[in-house]
């Protein structure tokens, strides 16, 4: 099943989905406990262009080439701390990429918290096995490739489940859905959980704080509300995602994107 028509996290969706082909599939069933979808980027550009994106809370695996970086080659990124990731597309090429699940990658990586890879771009191999990253981003079909990248991960996945991992991912899936959990304080009371022990979970397990998902979610919420509305009421918007004022929205907004929401997609 595709579902590409999420955008949150895209800095100005329409400008970047005029120019490359992006789709997202899910992976083999044994693995959506993981990884949350499979994504793939190919461009074939004429002149150079700037993607930006406020990341998830999640660590991606991604297999990458274009005419400047010849052979194909693999990255382990976890979760990209501060506001703004951007990534220079140009001439010819392509990304098949995995994001897993914010919460659920630590049992591929048992013995390393995964706040260890927070900011960090790693070598693949340094994480996985090593394979062939062509063989993965060659195929024409995408069905060939989402075979290709089921056949490496399946024999990776994880003997038995690990409850902390599980509590992780469903407690930032239910930040991620829950506008009126607005502060950690919130969560902490809604799960029973203290602070300090969410503040411990969330570092071993998604690699940020608590805190961070929420203000980041909120982030992706008004950026989505953004890229479809041009009549914005921002101080609405501002009390329909929990901060005190406007002037709230507007600092979190503009330290992230690196403009201010009047002046978005810019």
């Amino acid at each position: 099943m595709a579902h590409d028509r999420d955008t949150r996290g895209i800095v100005d969706p329409s400008a970047l989905l005029t120019r490359v082909r992006f789709r997202r599939h899910d992976p083999a069933e044994a693995l959506r406990p993981y990884v949350e979808n499979y994504w793939f980027i190919d461009w074939d550009l004429p002149a150079p262009y700037a993607s930006h994106i406020v990341p998830h809370p999640a660590v991606n695996l991604t297999f990458q080439r274009d005419e400047a970086t010849e052979p194909a080659y693999g990255e382990f990124t976890g979760v990209f701390a501060p506001g703004i990731y951007t990534r220079k597309l140009g001439g010819r090429g392509q990304v098949c990429g995995v994001k897993f699940r914010p919460g659920a990658f630590r049992p591929f990586a048992p013995d390393v918290p995964v706040a260890e890879w927070t900011g960090r771009v790693l070598p693949y191999e340094e994480v996985f096995p090593p394979t062939d990253p062509a063989a993965i981003l060659s195929p024409a079909d995408d069905q060939d490739r989402i075979d290709a990248l089921d056949a490496y991960l399946l024999p990776l996945a994880p003997a038995r489940p690990d409850p902390r991992a599980e509590l992780a991912r469903d407690l930032v899936a239910r930040i991620r859905a829950e506008r009126e959990l607005r502060r950690v304080a919130d969560l902490a009371r809604a799960t029973g959980l203290s602070v300090r022990a969410l503040q411990r979970l969330f570092s071993a397990y998604v690699g940020v704080s608590p805190k961070w998902c929420v203000l980041r979610y909120r982030i992706h919420e008004a950026l989505e509300t953004a890229a479809r509305r041009d009549d914005i009421d921002w101080a609405a918007l501002a009390a329909d995602l929990g901060y005190a004022d406007q002037a709230h929205l507007v600092r979190d907004f503009t330290a992230t994107v690196g403009v201010p929401p009047t002046a978005y997609p810019g």
